[in-house]
């Protein structure tokens, strides 16, 4: 019968392309609804595509290492009925839905972009490395490329930091405009990487594509905002009593765990609702508050590695539907089993150090978000309490709460401020509260 096209999924918010990696089936290959035609990856996943229906892989449209748009046909494929292949029709968007990929927790080769200035490509992350390192377009332009067809990637920029400052400047080229002259200005060049020496029986492992991403991130985060810490410790005694209370209960009734994740994301809602600015963008000189409250929660892999599963509109759940998704959303984190748009759109992330047994962090800002709170374990100890008779010493569950903020739009006023409420709120959790 017809022939249908396999696109190229949308792969959540702000990616407009993906590379190839691999395809899984060859051309003639009969395929079954749902299994994987090829393997696909952007500047933030890696993911595998699948067939929306069954049918028979007719022509592929794009090679392994090239880069496709959202929406475009990557294949042609016809139904298994169908006797003899037709030609195929031209390549472009179509509105034909495929199954939503499923992400494979690993970072992906760069997204090309082409430059305005120079007929060579360039990644968007490429573009910001040479903006941040005083990198001139000539310059950037003779720097020798690994990728296809001679693109630079973001390890050849990397890599050539290094050795820069050993290497000539740039000439400059000859229809550059010269201004009035200017004072004699010191040309700061980047400190080369250290030399790392090896010693007898030390071990070389390479890093695996998603810590490679996990490190330029937390790099270029550290560049982008000034972070501020603060801390506050918490008596958290009425929420560790009533969670010991309802737990056997609410496990027979809704067939899963109740953990304190969620009674930490619904405070952290609740604050954000007091303290909206804290739930905000920094876009050049402008600051976009965002409408909806989508709270990340940083999952530890079997690999080693994290991921930030977000729970959307967190505001809006009551704690039973807040306790589905956290522990919906960490299953899945751990199987590897995330859609693409359940890792992006974070408006604020908890990182929960006290799963580790650490009692407070210093936890890097996941951009473009402006805050991020680490809970610390919960610990007994003794306590001043104020009673009617005077203050006496008991023994309480207590935990530190660390927010780290943004100082360019986040003063200690507000970060601090919003960092007590969160701690009110579970402080004041009722004891006598229904589940």
């Amino acid at each position: 019968m017809a022939q249908f096209e396999l696109v190229m999924p949308k792969m959540g918010e702000s990616v407009a392309e993906a590379t190839i990696i691999k395809w899984t089936k060859n051309e003639g290959d009969a395929i079954s609804a749902d299994e994987t035609v090829l393997e696909i990856a952007t500047d933030k996943v890696d993911s595998e595509v699948p067939a929306a229906r069954a049918g028979i892989l007719e022509k592929k449209l794009f090679k392994e290492g090239e880069v496709v748009a959202v929406g475009t046909a990557v294949a042609i494929m016809r139904d298994a009925s169908t006797s003899e292949p037709a030609s195929p029709p031209a390549t472009k968007p179509s509105a034909e839905k495929t199954e939503v990929p499923v992400i494979r927790n690993a970072p992906a080769a760069a997204v090309v972009a082409s430059s305005d200035a120079s007929a060579r490509f360039y990644s968007p992350l490429v573009k910001n490395i040479a903006r941040q390192e005083g990198i001139s377009q000539a310059e950037l332009d003779n720097i020798a490329g690994s990728g296809k067809d001679g693109r630079l990637t973001k390890e050849d920029i990397l890599n050539y930091l290094p050795q820069r400052s050993k290497t000539p400047a740039s000439p400059v080229v000859a229809n550059e405009i010269i201004t009035a002259p200017a004072a004699k200005t010191e040309v700061v060049q980047p400190k080369p990487a250290p030399v790392v020496s090896l010693n007898a029986g030390d071990e070389i492992i390479e890093m695996d594509r998603m810590r490679k991403l996990i490190a330029d991130h937390m790099v270029r985060s550290k560049q982008t905002s000034p972070h501020v810490t603060s801390f506050v410790e918490a008596d958290v005694t009425n929420l560790v009593l009533w969670r010991e209370r309802v737990k056997k209960e609410y496990e027979k009734r809704e067939k899963e765990k109740i953990t304190f994740t969620p009674l930490f994301v619904e405070a952290v809602a609740k604050a954000i609702r007091d303290y909206p600015m804290i739930n905000v963008s920094v876009d050049g000189s402008n600051i976009i508050r965002r409408k909806s409250i989508n709270i990340g929660m940083a999952t530890a892999l079997p690999s080693g590695n994290l991921i930030v599963p977000v729970i959307r509109n967190a505001d809006m759940l009551n704690l039973s539907g807040l306790t589905r998704s956290v522990n919906d959303l960490a299953l899945r984190a751990r199987e590897n089993k995330l859609q693409p748009d359940e890792i992006s759109g974070g408006t604020f992330t908890i990182s929960n150090v006290g799963s580790f047994g650490n009692v407070m962090g210093t936890p890097i800002i996941n951009q473009p978000q402006v805050a991020i709170l680490a809970v610390g374990a919960i610990k007994k100890k003794p306590a001043v309490l104020e009673t009617p008779q005077g203050d006496v010493i008991a023994i309480r569950h207590m935990m530190f709460l660390s927010l780290s903020y943004d100082h360019r739009v986040v003063d200690g006023s507000l970060g601090g401020s919003f960092l007590r409420k969160v701690a009110d709120y579970l402080e004041n959790f009722d004891l006598n509260r229904p589940i």
